[in-house]
């Protein structure tokens, strides 16, 4: 009898046993498909956007993007965009934790001269009907071919030239915040190309 019991528990353990092994690696393939899924779903969010806010290029910004420090602990990602050789514009990919209902992505195109050519939102949380609104042309219109020499990058509440949404000041100075942070990586990014000139020119 207590030889019978001791089997009986040996292959309830072993069958435990491959019950689990057989699940794990299920749910292992399964996350693998899935994760790959998802990062193609965003890459190719990503190239849509750059698209929409650079003028036509015929390199893989993708395949050239490099991070610039923002902050201590934060990086934005820079996608040089090229019509056969020549640099027509970077987009970058900024965010701000401003917003209402918090994280708002966006993508920025500069042109090489630092005026802005065209943004686009990538993800936000913000109020159906109020701060959604900021993806409508109304708004971000406002944002092309914006030059920070000659504007202000803030609503006008605060003294700048951007109208605010209706109901939704929060959001909209989030968006501006978010402009502001891609311009500071630009204007990073340009330091560089200056110095690398200078060099260059030294040499």
């Amino acid at each position: 009898m207590a030889k019978q019991a001791a089997s009986s528990l040996r292959n309830m353990i072993l069958s435990l046993f491959i019950i689990t092994t057989i699940s794990g690696a299920s749910l292992s393939y399964i996350y693998k498909i899935t994760a790959k899924g998802i990062e193609q779903s965003r890459q190719q969010k990503k190239i849509e956007a750059i698209t929409q806010v650079l003028p036509p290029f015929t390199n893989n910004p993708l395949k050239e993007m490099y991070k610039m420090p923002l902050f201590e602990n934060d990086s934005l990602e820079v996608y040089p965009a090229r019509k056969n050789d020549t640099l027509i514009g970077i987009a970058i990919a900024s965010k701000t934790n401003s917003g209402f209902a918090g994280e708002i992505k966006i993508m920025v195109g500069f042109l090489p001269s630092g005026v802005i050519y065209k943004t686009k939102v990538i993800e936000h949380h913000e109020t159906p009907g109020l701060g959604d609104k900021m993806e409508q042309p109304e708004f971000y219109k406002q944002f092309e071919q914006f030059n920070f020499h000659e504007k202000i990058n803030t609503v006008k509440k605060n003294g700048g030239d951007i109208d605010a949404i209706t109901a939704a000041t929060i959001s909209s100075r989030a968006y501006c915040n978010a402009v502001q942070n891609a311009y500071s990586i630009f204007q990073k990014i340009n330091q560089q190309w200056s110095a690398d000139s200078q060099t260059g020119a030294t040499k």
